[in-house]
């Protein structure tokens, strides 16, 4: 059984990526994710804010009191450099490289161009063999236009993919307003795959404090629904020289088979392995290598795409024809049915 699968000009021994998690930033647990079968793995994201939030506090604190007191200015000896997110982020990138021989992705969640290009330069020359750029913002301005907006993103795509030579995927929200032509154009501007999709963490409200909660909620299988459409539809729109990874509610050999079959290269795994420990992978792997016998394939070459959009006998199932049958197929309850004297 050949389990191999090319994503993005890497090839890989298995289609299963362990995504961006607190599992894949440490280097022993990121030994025990490749011990375990993982095709490769996705550091977790370096984030725009907190290398803001830390500079901004950095000049904060070296700033109290200067105003006040004339000798202040003097008081600290001068700076000539600290060691921000960025630069952890970095060198734990080294580390786990060092450590891995499956492809290590690094990731970017960015909201503007400015110094992205800068830390997609260094983490390229850290040694990452492909780099995830997530485009992570809410539309929230009524002034501004979804084609203002887009054009951003796709500014950034371009302005990354200008920067590095190593292999770009580009993680992608469901909520633009025409997500074909934008994953089209993202192409055109430098993107070799996406990723689908981003996972929105919405807030809570305390209702005794009033405050706005942050929790984390880990996926479910049921949220693979929604790559599962978008990869069918995509994957004879953009080709086969387009990667496309699913991530998002795959719990199981069998997600990740449903994932493959609609034409993902890799199926990307996050909420089962923070469940279930690094060493679950060996159980979806078996999963997977299982049905693959039990029907006959001798490759996941020979599986991927064998139910997207082009290859089913019904294509319409993929669009508005699913949302139509999805509500016949409800079966109303024996106590909720009218009585035969109504």
């Amino acid at each position: 059984m050949d389990l191999t699968t090319d994503y993005l000009g890497l090839q890989l021994r298995s289609p299963l990526v362990a995504s961006a998690s607190p599992l894949t930033g440490d280097p022993d647990l990121a030994v025990r994710l490749e011990e375990a079968g993982a095709g490769a793995i996705v550091l977790p994201s370096l984030f725009e804010e907190e290398i803001l939030s830390e500079e901004l506090e950095l000049n904060r604190s070296l700033e109290q009191g200067t105003e006040q007191f004339a000798e202040a200015l003097d008081y600290f000896p001068r700076l000539e450099g600290f060691s921000d997110a960025g630069d952890r982020y970095v060198m734990r990138l080294e580390r786990i490289k060092r450590r891995a021989s499956v492809p290590i992705i690094g990731s970017l969640n960015a909201a503007t161009p400015g110094g992205w290009v800068r830390y997609a330069k260094r983490m390229e020359e850290a040694g990452a063999d492909a780099l995830e750029l997530n485009l992570y913002h809410l539309a929230v301005d009524p002034a501004r236009t979804a084609a203002a907006m887009e054009a951003t993103d796709l500014e950034l795509i371009a302005a990354v993919r200008d920067a590095i030579a190593i292999p770009l995927a580009v993680k992608l929200s469901p909520y633009y307003s025409a997500i074909a032509n934008f994953a089209a154009r993202a192409r055109e501007h430098g993107a070799d795959g996406l990723v689908l999709f981003n996972r929105f963490y919405q807030p809570d409200l305390d209702l005794e404090t009033l405050g706005v909660v942050h929790r984390v909620e880990l996926s479910r299988p049921w949220e693979l629904r929604l790559p599962l459409r978008w990869i069918g539809i995509l994957r004879p729109q953009l080709g086969p020289g387009v990667s496309l990874a699913a991530t998002s509610g795959i719990h199981t050999g069998l997600d990740a088979l449903k994932a493959l079959m609609v034409g993902a290269n890799v199926a990307m795994m996050t909420s089962a392995l923070l469940r279930n420990g690094p060493e679950y992978l060996r159980t979806v792997e078996e999963e997977l290598w299982a049905w693959m016998a039990e029907h006959e394939y001798q490759s996941v070459a020979e599986l991927r795409g064998s139910a997207s959009q082009a290859a089913v006998d019904d294509p319409a199932a993929f669009e508005r024809a699913n949302y139509v049958r999805t509500l016949h197929s409800w079966s109303t309850p024996s106590h909720l049915q009218p009585s035969a004297r109504t």
